[in-house]
């Protein structure tokens, strides 16, 4: 086992809710786009339930809100992993950023898809 892994059992479960609740509250803090994501799941989500649709439907117009704080997260993520090795511009830093970017227009295209095909 890892010497720099933690705790085993109950207590590593504690741990990692805590350490995802504060990952939650840095991106909430430190980033606009994940601060707009919300605003967006607050007022989609119960739209979602007040929408005349099927279970399954409702179901898929959540997982997809959801879905977009989900790659928001992976994508700050992977910017403050570059930021932190080098703040100097290099191609592999500029391609993973804007990769982290496409995830993201990728999952609100299929937002507006999916809401779409779902409501008309």
């Amino acid at each position: 086992m890892s010497p720099f892994k933690g705790q085993t059992g109950l207590k590593r479960i504690f741990n990692a809710a805590r350490y995802s609740l504060d990952g939650l509250r840095a991106a909430y803090i430190g980033e606009a786009a994940f601060r707009q994501l919300v605003l967006l799941n607050v007022l989609m989500v119960p739209l979602a339930f007040w929408l005349d649709v099927s279970r399954a439907e409702r179901a898929v117009l959540i997982a997809v809100c959801l879905l977009s704080l989900i790659v928001e997260l992976f994508n700050s993520a992977v910017e403050a992993a570059i930021d932190r090795i080098s703040l100097e511009r290099h191609p592999l830093s500029k391609n993973a950023k804007d990769m982290g970017s496409a995830a993201q227009l990728v999952t609100l295209t299929m937002i507006a898809l999916v809401w779409g095909v779902v409501l008309l």
